[in-house]
């Protein structure tokens, strides 16, 4: 079998092998549909990644007092999600490595399905807990591995492939959001049936991922600068990588992923409870966080694009700190009254998510470096989220209103401005490395 071609990379004046299923032009049938088969299984695994979540956040007074939840459990809830990035993400690495990302996404789409089966059965709050953590636990491995994918199948569209999953991300998320409470009342049932039914958004999005897995150049990490896949069944062979802990860039992305993480969380999982409790209904509470999600859409596509033409980001991010510190500012002083203008104005802060993963691919000059930077800045990021969220929960509960929650989520704002701007300096983790 003759060896595979070589080619000199760019950036780094390596040889790299040039994988026969993403470019050769002796399989360019096959390198289009695989291309195709992506592009179609990052939007759908995108569009799962957070009505788990953002449906939870629709019911949660409803399952709160269905499970018995005390306030500050209900806190805990909400802080599950982070918690679970953070430790399931950590292990992403690994696991594409061994099987690669495709494989990885969908057995994380196939535990998202599972989770969302399973937790409308939960008799008590332990196990409702435990389906949210397996569902989760398939969010957290794809979040870290879909720039990965962008890098490796779009290595001149980062950008692009970055905003158009972002948008149907921010999709389903507005989506979840607005529709699970009139769903649930049109169908006749209770919260139970309104979380369960996002189970069928999650199996089909198993489904192009299948294929994916048993093609073996798709299952194959590939990356600038090492070779990887031959002689090894299509696996990659371990590469070392950058040692990101060494990079100020690296830790400074976390705790901007970290911050922008907590307000999203604490976003989602109590803000509808903050406009029900300022006398807004249920379910014009529900749309007003899908009017946040749904903010998403068009910005998610439109920020990494920008940003990516950019060589420092830090003009966006202080740009979306500060609408999110006047959306704060808002809430606090009327939540019923500019409820719509607050919603817009917390949406578009929100859109620091896609910018912070769209500042991963470039602070990275090889695959193997994207891999270690996506799941050090997501795992550690989400750590420095976790509390956040339960946070809230107790001075909510304990103080009796939410002046003391939205201060706290203001404040929040600034030091998230401050560490986005180092992470936006033009650096690359190898070279601090």
């Amino acid at each position: 079998m003759p060896d595979e071609p070589q080619t000199l990379d760019p950036a780094t004046k390596q040889p790299r092998r040039v994988t026969r299923a993403v470019g050769s032009s002796a399989s360019a049938g096959p390198a289009r549909w695989v291309t195709r088969l992506v592009v179609l299984g990052l939007v759908l695994a995108a569009l799962n990644l957070r009505p788990a979540i953002t449906s939870l956040g629709a019911l949660l007074e409803e399952v709160s007092e269905g499970l018995h939840m005390s306030g500050t459990v209900a806190g805990v809830l909400t802080s599950v999600p982070p918690l679970c990035f953070a430790v399931f993400g950590i292990a992403a690495p690994r696991l594409a490595r061994r099987f690669g990302p495709a494989a990885v996404v969908c057995a994380g789409m196939a535990a998202i399905f599972a989770g969302l089966l399973l937790r409308p059965f939960a008799g008590g709050t332990a196990g409702f807990l435990a389906a949210s953590a397996l569902a989760l636990m398939g969010i957290a491995l794809s979040n870290v591995l879909m720039p990965v994918l962008v890098k490796k199948y779009f290595p001149d569209r980062i950008g692009s492939m970055t905003g158009l999953y972002s948008m149907a991300l921010a999709l389903g998320t507005s989506v979840a959001a607005a529709a699970t409470v009139p769903m649930t009342g049109a169908l006749g049932g209770g919260w139970r049936l309104g979380l369960g039914i996002w189970a069928a958004l999650a199996a089909v999005a198993v489904l192009p991922w299948l294929p994916l897995v048993r093609d073996r150049a798709a299952t194959a990490v590939t990356t600038e600068g090492a070779g990887a896949g031959a002689g090894t069944g299509g696996r990659a062979a371990p590469a070392a990588g950058p040692r990101v802990t060494r990079s100020r860039t690296a830790w400074a992305l976390a705790a901007f992923f970290g911050l922008q993480a907590t307000g999203a969380y604490i976003t989602m999982g109590w803000m509808p409870q903050i406009f029900r409790d300022a006398g807004v209904p249920a379910s014009t509470a529900g749309v007003l966080l899908a009017v946040t999600m749904v903010m998403g859409v068009p910005l998610a596509f439109v920020i990494p694009g920008l940003a990516a033409r950019m060589k420092n980001q830090g003009p966006i991010v202080v740009a979306l700190g500060l609408c999110g510190l006047t959306g704060y500012t808002g809430l606090f002083l009327a939540p019923a009254g500019g409820a719509w203008l607050w919603a817009v104005l917390l949406g578009v802060s929100n859109c620091s998510f896609p910018l912070a993963l769209t500042m991963i691919g470039m602070r990275s000059r090889t695959g193997t470096g994207v891999v270690k930077l996506s799941a050090f800045a997501q795992s550690t990021g989400y750590l420095i989220s976790i509390p956040g969220p339960l946070l809230v929960g107790v001075l909510y509960q304990h103080s009796g209103g939410w002046g003391l929650p939205i201060a706290l989520m203001g404040g929040l704002m600034i030091p998230q401005m401050i560490v986005g701007t180092l992470a936006g300096r033009d650096r690359i983790v190898e070279d601090e490395c």
